[in-house]
């Protein structure tokens, strides 16, 4: 091929890159517990064409489990314990959910599945307003100025005054909010949504097997036309409502919402499809393509001709019948190609992967070729840990996929000693998916489990019986923290102290680094008050 042939093929690629990156969107839904943020799921991918039927996530009188909730444990207990990634294609867009568990419990692995998205939607029930983990998580999309929408939810129900809810949202999540649609009536007054952004009237028949309620289109809320839709008295609250909150709050700027700074507000009723697919088609207009990130040496972009990616999340068992083991990688620049050997930066060593799997819960299906924003599943058997680079040759790490201190900390005991074979393999696997974290005590090699929620115990004993065969029993331990110790010089008078006295609180984490666990709060503050050389972390990164 002569030079002119190589520059034209060259062109060409990056010109496709180009194309597939711009028509990717990557965003999680995050909520607290019972907002909807499973069912909102489902009736997105409805909506997309992606699944002819949405499940019932909690009613046991329909057999349809939530398409996003595939582990038994979730279809037992009605509610997320793992992120999962559902990719499909609509209106030319490829979209990238990753719904994420709301229960506190798992909200670990929430915050590592932020670092993989590029945008979220945040889900509010309306008769709640916002709730505490909905505070937390986006206090951590504020930190990283993750651009967010918010979906108000549940509102063939009785609830707050749409005001009541905007000032809410104001206060608590410290977000500066653009309303785009606004609801007309609620609960049992309920008339159905005007839409802002597309300047229509939605009216609202509470028939949950409709996919798509009638949609009026209504230039100007003076018309007639809107007392006849609704009724003259809830079409003259909408007209004061409306002229209230456009002098109120600011008129959408696209920029703004994309730098984090702008929050659109919409309402809906998930559960009956109502509100839904104006939240998507804004959303597809809206919300940002793959974005750069920052690795230890530079920003990448998505644009590059060269791949990068990195792994935010490893489950293992997806499929128990062959004990197969995943790593979630997103995709930051260039393609991901089957078949292609890349460096994995951690161990220095190519690797080439022969089924990259693209994801739709469950569901996987070999790809050729990925995009920068896509998310891959590439098998694994034990190479990878969370925060692991791949790259095509370039020595760089992406930075901010952090453990967090957990709250609650158990010793593990093996149950059945004919088994500790399947228990060791089990925990590390476990471990290795971020379930959870292992502490290893120093002084007289105990392991003790530390969660961020109490109910993840309970996960690691049935995944431990029914995905590999093994019991385990918990014994109570008194730690009120766990903290990484970062010191200078570790032959320092100083810290020969501290490893001295505090010997039968130190240990190792699964990666070998260094541990204090504190006994108390008055342990910690004393010990960074007497050693104040030795710097102790609440997160694994520093």
């Amino acid at each position: 091929m002569d030079i002119k042939s190589c520059i034209f093929a060259g062109n060409i690629a990056k010109m496709k890159l180009d194309q597939e990156i711009k028509r990717r969107r990557t965003f999680a839904i995050i909520a607290h517990p019972d907002a909807g943020k499973t069912t909102l799921t489902e009736k997105l991918l409805l909506f997309g064409g992606a699944i002819q039927e949405a499940g019932a996530v909690k009613s046991n009188k329909i057999t349809k489990g939530a398409t996003s909730d595939f582990m038994e444990i979730e279809r037992q207990r009605g509610i997320s314990v793992a992120t999962s990634v559902l990719a499909y294609e609509y209106k030319g867009i490829k979209i990238n959910i990753l719904d994420t568990p709301g229960h506190k419990d798992f909200a670990e692995d929430t915050y590592r599945t932020l670092t993989a998205v590029d945008s979220v939607i945040v889900v509010i029930d309306v008769a709640k307003g916002v709730e505490e983990q909905t505070e937390k998580l986006v206090e951590v999309c504020r930190m990283r100025k993750i651009p967010i929408i918010v979906f108000i939810n549940k509102l063939d129900r009785e609830g707050r005054d749409a005001f009541d809810l905007y000032d809410e949202i104001e206060q608590k999540l410290h977000l500066k909010i653009t309303p785009l649609s606004h609801p007309i009536g609620m609960g049992y007054d309920f008339k159905g949504i005007y839409n802002i952004w597309e300047k229509n009237v939605n009216l609202f028949t509470g028939d949950p097997r409709k996919d798509i309620e009638d949609t009026i289109e209504i230039n100007d809320i003076d018309s007639p036309e809107l007392d006849e839709l609704v009724g003259k008295q809830a079409a003259n609250t909408l007209r004061d409502e409306l002229e209230l909150s456009l002098g109120v709050y600011p008129e959408f700027d696209k920029d703004s919402y994309l730098a984090g700074e702008l929050q659109p507000v919409f309402f809906g009723s998930a559960l009956n499809n109502f509100g839904v697919r104006e939240l998507l088609d804004c959303f597809i207009d809206i919300a940002p393509e793959p974005q750069s990130k920052e690795s230890d040496t530079r920003l990448v972009k998505p644009n590059e001709k060269e791949f990068s990616g990195f792994v935010f999340k490893i489950h293992a068992n997806m499929d128990p019948k062959h004990r197969d083991r995943l790593a979630f990688v997103k995709i930051v620049s260039g393609t991901f190609e089957r078949n292609k050997p890349y460096l994995h930066v951690r161990q220095d060593k190519k690797i080439k992967f022969s089924s990259p799997n693209a994801f739709f819960a469950e569901k996987k299906e070999v790809v050729d070729i990925s995009f920068a924003g896509d998310i891959v599943g590439l098998h694994d058997t034990g190479n990878f840990i969370i925060g692991d680079t791949l790259t095509e040759g370039e020595v760089m790490n992406y930075k901010g996929i952090p453990n967090f201190s957990p709250e609650f900390f158990k010793y593990i005991n093996n149950a059945d000693p004919m088994k500790s074979k399947q228990l060791y393999k089990g925990i590390e696997q476990l471990m290795d998916e971020g379930v959870a974290q292992l502490f290893t005590l120093d002084f007289n090699g105990r392991k003790v489990i530390g969660t961020v929620g109490a109910l993840q115990f309970d996960v690691i004993q049935y995944r431990l019986e029914h995905e590999y065969g093994a019991k385990c029993s918990y014994e109570n331990i008194n730690i009120h923290k766990a903290c990484w110790v970062e010191v200078a010089d570790k032959k320092s008078e100083e810290y020969k102290d501290f490893a001295r006295v505090k010997a039968r609180y130190l240990a190792k984490d699964k990666h070998g680094r260094e541990v204090f666990l504190a006994d108390s709060a008055f342990t910690l503050q004393m010990t960074q008050q007497n050693y104040p050389n030795v710097k102790l972390h609440f997160v694994s990164e520093f």
